[in-house]
């Protein structure tokens, strides 16, 4: 067995995330005849490996209809039929504590699927059996993929996949989808299934007044009404009827409406009825629930031991004695702190060379744009503000985003491909929980230190609505890749020195890794507080099942850290920096009276400014840099010289120069390090967090929080060292 972490809470569960939809997902058939094959299974089962190698470059994505929450679609053939595959969320179970699971349930009951292949973890079958009886209990048209059979051997396991489908009454078919030559059985299976009629597969054995009571409802319901397609999946009616005995509102609207019998009084008249009987025999909703998993555990321990045999753990000996370091009390924190530095010292120094290359070119185009646009015959304004303003900063923000992007993202998606992720949530949980949250947040916080918006993104990956909002209203006190230039700028011209050498940049890593930690403490406090306040409530069951290390894919990470991480990002940046760049031009070459509007504004801040230690510049950059914080720098160093484009100097001993010129001390170094740090999150952010929670109200909350913390820390610390 792997090791699990748990915490345990109250409250009744409900669906999390948005209502669900009434409009199902848009197929995009090839043809009419085309059937359709969802693919399910657990998280980091291979489901994703053998969707690609069955569909290769046909296939497309989206998102589900009302949900921020992803799917994909593609398309493979097999002597018999085409078939449109859908890779549904990896899901530990059906009964919908996160979006990603209804999503799931949903689409397996209702989405017209024509067979449904759920994939399992040949390594440990017995906890993916889970999903695998609960899909039974929908339909009979499955397909059950045992996959990763290579590691279960390298394990000392034997599974006797032909006595597993006897017991289930449906096909077992063994696969490694690193080689497609397994996956011909797999095909085969399909066309079986998709040709016969629907079968009889293992029913659970439920207490024999429970299977009364589902009996006589069952019997109420309408049997297959308004299929479209001739072997589309329905679900059976003692499934129906038993969920319609759950606490699962959302999921009740759901199936009366498919049903037709939302206004049906002489139906809600039995469905009471039902209840009462439960009721009656013990069995209210919630104890209902705990009956189910019990009932699905035990039957799935019971297939396990007779279909595997041989080894001794889940784990190889190796992983055990890798584990029993990773996830310690001691050297488990002290790993994740030395990663994080080795991490941010590659991000932040391995860019350097690309960031410096990538805006040498970008300004070269910028350079041919003002040839053009002089040889257009453009007024000198119009390519002054097109060139200097919008261009440059657009420049500005992919010149310094892209590159620690294009290599934290990979870092990233390379320790969760090897498997060691899972450990930091493990690690974090005990702290979490103490903060009335789980361990899952930290799995989101590392992901905001690359970008807070992918970090809010990440956020799905939280099953409790409660604790999701918490990650997402707490994920910008950790500081992404536009703020980590000019932390280590600040820390590297004002604490450790501007030299460099690798003695220096290891010095600035760790005080980087310093100030982080400032972060992610102000993250346990802010989440606590919230927890006992606005958001009120205990942490959820939280259970992890550490999977064993793999190999990491390399390929498979590149393309998933680009593309679905670092491009995606970008070019969120990119649309808000260049109305940015139009503003600042705007400011800085308008005059009003003796100065430019930029020099105005920033003369009127002054006096705020000054109680927090900073000066009007240093703020106004700020509010200018809301699109993007890598202008924020810039900002400060065009407004203190008085230029009206964006500005870099060539060199940090300069830039310090330049600041001291203007007044600056080392205390107002603390104050800008500490606000750049602890400040109000990039439009980019906001406008995830408004896409995520569908509110105004949280979104304005995620921008009040670090703002008033960062604020208040600067008053505090600068009023305390102007004692001495």
């Amino acid at each position: 067995m792997g090791l699990t972490k748990g915490s345990v809470g109250g409250g009744a569960r409900s669906s999390a995330g948005q209502k669900a939809p009434n409009n199902a997902l848009v197929l995009k058939k090839r043809r009419p005849e085309d059937k359709v094959v969802a693919l399910a299974g657990n998280p980091n089962v291979g489901k994703s490996t053998i969707f690609n190698a069955l569909t290769g470059m046909r296939q497309h994505t989206g998102n589900w209809p009302g949900k921020t929450v992803a799917n994909a679609q593609g398309y493979y053939s097999s002597q018999a039929h085409s078939y449109v595959l859908v890779d549904i969320p990896g899901a530990y179970s059906l009964l919908a504590h996160s979006a990603e699971e209804e999503v799931a349930r949903d689409f397996l009951c209702f989405g017209q699927a024509d067979v449904v292949v759920v994939v399992c973890n040949a390594a440990c079958l017995e906890r993916n059996l889970n999903l695998v009886l609960q899909t039974l209990e929908i339909t009979g048209r499955v397909v059950v993929c045992v996959n990763l059979l290579d590691e279960a051997a390298s394990r000392g396991l034997k599974l006797d996949l032909p006595r597993l489908s006897q017991l289930l009454g449906v096909p077992v078919v063994g696969t490694i989808a690193s080689k497609p030559q397994t996956l011909e059985a797999l095909k085969q299976a399909v066309d079986e299934v998709a040709a016969a009629d629907e079968r009889l597969p293992l029913q659970l054995p439920y207490p024999e007044e429970l299977q009364a009571i589902v009996a006589q409802l069952a019997a109420e319901l309408p049997e297959q009404p308004g299929r479209e397609g001739k072997g589309a999946i329905w679900p059976s009616r003692r499934w129906l009827a038993l969920q319609l005995l759950t606490d699962d509102a959302a999921l009740h609207e759901r199936i009366l409406n498919q049903l037709g019998l939302t206004d049906e009084a002489q139906f809600a008249e039995r469905l009471a009825a039902a209840w009462q009987a439960a009721a009656n025999a013990g069995l209210l909703p919630d104890q209902l629930a705990d009956l189910l998993v019990g009932v699905l555990m035990h039957r799935a321990e019971t297939l396990a031991a007779q279909v595997v045999s041989g080894g001794r753990n889940i784990y190889s000996c190796l992983d055990y004695k890798v584990d029993r370091v990773l996830t310690s009390r001691l050297g488990g924190y002290a790993l994740m702190l030395l990663l994080l530095a080795v991490v941010f010292w590659l991000t932040l120094y391995g860019a350097n060379y690309p960031s410096a290359l990538l805006s040498n070119g970008l300004f070269w185009v910028q350079e041919q744009l003002e040839v053009l646009l002089a040889w257009l015959g453009a007024p000198l304004w119009l390519q002054d503000m097109l060139t200097q303003g919008v261009w440059r900063t657009v420049s500005w923000v992919v010149a310094v985003m892209l590159p620690p992007m294009a290599i934290f993202f990979p870092l990233f998606t390379l320790l969760e491909d090897v498997g060691y992720l899972p450990r930091v949530a493990y690690n974090l949980d005990r702290p979490f929980r103490a903060c009335r949250s789980c361990g899952k947040q930290a799995l989101t916080m590392m992901m905001g230190f690359g970008c807070n918006a992918a970090g809010v993104i990440g956020c799905r990956i939280i099953d409790s609505p409660r604790e999701r909002l918490l990650a997402i209203l707490t994920n910008n006190f950790v500081p992404c890749n536009g703020r980590f230039p000019t932390l280590i700028a600040l820390i590297s011209m004002f604490f450790v020195g501007a030299a460099g050498g690798l003695g220096a940049s290891w010095l600035a890593a760790l005080l980087l890794v310093a100030v982080v930690l400032l972060g992610v403490g102000l993250t346990f406090g802010v989440t606590n507080l919230l927890s006992r306040t606005v958001l009120q409530g205990q942490a959820s069951s939280f259970a992890l099942e550490l999977p064993s290390y793999r190999r990491p894919r390399i390929l498979s990470v590149l393309v998933h850290s680009v593309f679905d991480r670092t491009l995606f990002v970008l070019g969120r940046a990119v649309m808000v920096a260049a109305p940015t760049g139009l503003l600042i031009w705007l400011l800085a070459n308008l005059s009003w009276g003796d100065g430019s509007l930029l020099s105005w504004l920033a003369a009127a801040l002054q006096p705020v400014a000054e109680v927090f230690g900073l000066d009007g510049v240093i703020l106004l950059a700020f509010i200018l840099g809301l699109p993007a914080n890598e202008i924020i720098v810039p900002v400060m160093v065009m407004c203190y010289l008085q230029t009206g484009a964006l500005t870099e100097l060539a060199s940090l001993p300069a830039l310090r120069e330049l600041f001291i010129a203007n007044g600056w001390t080392w205390q107002t170094a603390v104050c800008v390090l500490l606000f750049m740090l602890l400040h109000w999150p990039c439009s980019t952010t906001l406008l995830t967090i408004k896409q995520e929670t569908g509110s105004w109200r949280w979104t304005a909350l995620a921008f009040a929080l670090p703002t008033i913390c960062g604020l208040g820390l600067c008053f505090v610390v600068s009023h305390l060292l102007a004692l001495f």
